[in-house]
């Protein structure tokens, strides 16, 4: 019995290494280039910035929207993995404020990417993408609430929404990253019990 294109072998089959290197490099220009040009940057700069031709990126991502939401999504995970890596410091309100201004930062870096990716998510019925950094995120601010660190009547969603906040009216500001970190120095100072 012969095995087709389309047969269990090739649905079984690992993409080749050389096409996984090509589908990573895509993806880390991606998250390059929107953040620096916005969500609506062109995709030929992408296949560029990735050395790949545009048939590449299309083989790999079939469209804008796939694209946004893989970059996205990984950025999610990539902040998830940050959060239990943080976990394990010996500060607990330290590593939470580290993982706040790095969601702070990052979502400024997004540049409407976020909110792009977000509501073609939810127009899909996915609504728990955030939810594995939401969750470590949680766990991070639970630790520095029993070490005496941060107030007990906060939860990371009210967190999350302030740094996402900061991030979103600094964006444009010419000094961006001195506005915003004296609202987010306000930001903790108000989270000390």
């Amino acid at each position: 019995m012969s095995t087709t294109q389309n047969g269990p072998a090739a649905a079984a089959r690992r993409p080749r290494a050389d096409a996984q290197r090509n589908a990573a490099r895509v993806l880390e220009a991606a998250s390059e280039v929107f953040a620096e040009q916005g969500a609506q940057a062109s995709l030929e700069t992408i296949a560029a910035r990735a050395c790949v031709g545009i048939g590449t990126l299309y083989r790999h991502f079939p469209n804008r929207d796939a694209l946004v939401e893989a970059v996205f999504r990984d950025t999610i995970e990539t902040s998830r993995a940050r959060a239990e890596e943080l976990l394990v410091s010996n500060d607990a309100g330290e590593a939470l404020a580290i993982f706040l201004r790095e969601q702070m930062d990052q979502s400024s870096a997004c540049r409407g990417l976020a909110a792009e990716a977000m509501i073609m998510m939810l127009d899909e019925g996915e609504r728990r993408a955030c939810e594995p950094l939401r969750e470590a995120g949680a766990k991070l601010l639970a630790r520095a609430q029993a070490a005496g660190q941060a107030r007990t009547d906060t939860d990371i969603d009210d967190l999350m929404r302030l740094v996402n906040a900061i991030g979103m009216a600094t964006e444009d500001a010419p000094d961006r990253e001195a506005q915003a970190g004296r609202l987010f120095a306000l930001m903790m100072g108000g989270l000390r019990p």
